[in-house]
């Protein structure tokens, strides 16, 4: 690194820690999903771009195989040996961390340790910051053991991670965004078999920017509901299988993307209300995500937006997930001048909204929607914030 180049907190950080410089500087950056949300665990389709801003882990080798990573945004330091990883979670931030670890391992011999120290550039919350946080620490994790990885094993990996040891219904949205995407294009990805399309932006698309409106919001209940909404979803297209005549197997290989839409308008009906929503999302959003993908592809951001609110209103209403404070982002975006269209992000934990936006009306639109929002949660003066981004490039391992 130049030394007239400006070193970042966690790189001081681990200078202070460890008494030398760090050897590496891993990156992993956040994603935004505009349109596909809640749809990839049970194979759909999703659109979405990587951002400029992410998570870095400054990052030294420990030949004892000793894991050793401290974070700047969470207390206490964590601490495991790459051939005694606890199998199972211990219910701290640094799960994620141990869950690739083992993902790891099984089809590649680890032999180095780590030290790290890992910083991220936005509050966390919303911009799947576990995913990123993951992926950046497999590539510094394979950096000081030699071990070169594909995209989409990246990509499993991570998937694997929280999926299986943290304990997170997900699909691979999160993490084909961090890797998959590049600047000023528009990823649309097949969740059912990893098939994608980087489509570019339109020289005749109006001028776009990316801008994030974290909620301030500390903790909601909302988010620990992410895994029964998954199990509600899934309960209705068990039943809908059932109802056709369909030939089903075990509850947790029932997916959404094998029971087509005509079985799903025949039947809704008989589902139960919750089941029937959850439903009623992940159909429209998946017709919500083709018709997304044409409108960017011909250059019309302006229909790209309107699909992205109707994707938000979705998941307000059909869905039934966010915090109000996430909530009431969403519902002052939809009539604020000069923002073409957003969604808020995340279950409730720490979320925020994200939008699309003409960078012409940049300044009135962090003036207009900052002042309605504090005049509905003044108590969140202080916590509440606004970043203005751009597209960007995935992780490169």
């Amino acid at each position: 690194m130049d030394k007239n180049e400006e070193k970042m907190d966690c790189q001081k950080r681990f200078a202070e820690i460890y008494g030398r410089e760090p050897e590496g500087l891993a990156f992993c950056p956040y994603r935004i999903c505009p349109v596909g949300a809640h749809s990839d665990h049970n194979l759909g389709k999703i659109t979405g771009f990587a951002i400029d801003k992410g998570i870095h882990i400054a990052y030294a080798p420990k030949l004892n195989g000793v894991v050793e990573m401290t974070s700047l945004q969470f207390p206490k330091r964590a601490q495991w040996h790459i051939a005694s990883v606890p199998e199972r979670k211990q219910n701290g931030w640094a799960d994620y961390l141990r869950g690739a670890t083992l993902s790891l391992e099984k089809n590649h011999r680890l032999k180095v340790g780590i030290c790290g120290v890992i910083e991220g550039s936005l509050p966390i919350g919303g911009l799947s910051s576990s995913a990123a946080v993951t992926i950046a620490f497999l590539q510094a994790l394979c950096a000081v053991n030699g071990i070169r990885l594909e995209p989409q094993e990246v990509i499993d990996l991570a998937y694997d991670a929280e999926l299986n040891y943290v304990g997170v219904s997900i699909g691979k949205l999160d993490q084909s965004c961090e890797v998959l995407s590049r600047k000023d294009h528009l990823l649309y990805l097949d969740t059912r078999d990893n098939s994608y399309e980087l489509i570019p932006v339109h020289p005749k698309m109006k001028p776009w920017k990316i801008a994030i409106f974290f909620s301030g919001l500390e903790h909601s209940l909302a988010g620990s509901k992410y895994n029964m909404r998954v199990d509600e979803l899934r309960s209705g297209v068990y039943a809908l299988q059932a109802f056709a005549g369909m030939d089903y197997g075990k509850f947790k290989d029932a997916m959404a993307r094998d029971v087509p839409r005509e079985v799903y308008e025949r039947y809704k009906d008989r589902l139960p209300v919750p089941w029937a929503r959850r439903c009623e999302h992940w159909y429209t959003e998946f017709e919500r995500a083709e018709k997304a993908a044409e409108a960017w592809r011909r250059g019309d951001i302006e229909e790209y937006g309107r699909i992205s609110f109707a994707s938000g209103w979705s998941s307000i209403h059909n869905w039934e997930s966010g915090a109000p404070e996430q909530i009431r982002l969403y519902e002052i975006m939809t009539r604020t001048e000069g923002i073409y269209g957003g969604r808020f992000s995340g279950a409730g934990f720490k979320g925020c909204c994200m939008a699309l936006i003409d960078p012409a009306y940049e300044a009135s639109i962090r003036e207009n929607v900052t002042r309605e929002y504090l005049a509905s949660f003044p108590e969140m003066k202080g916590k509440y914030d606004v970043f203005i981004c751009e597209s960007a490039d995935g992780v490169t391992i």
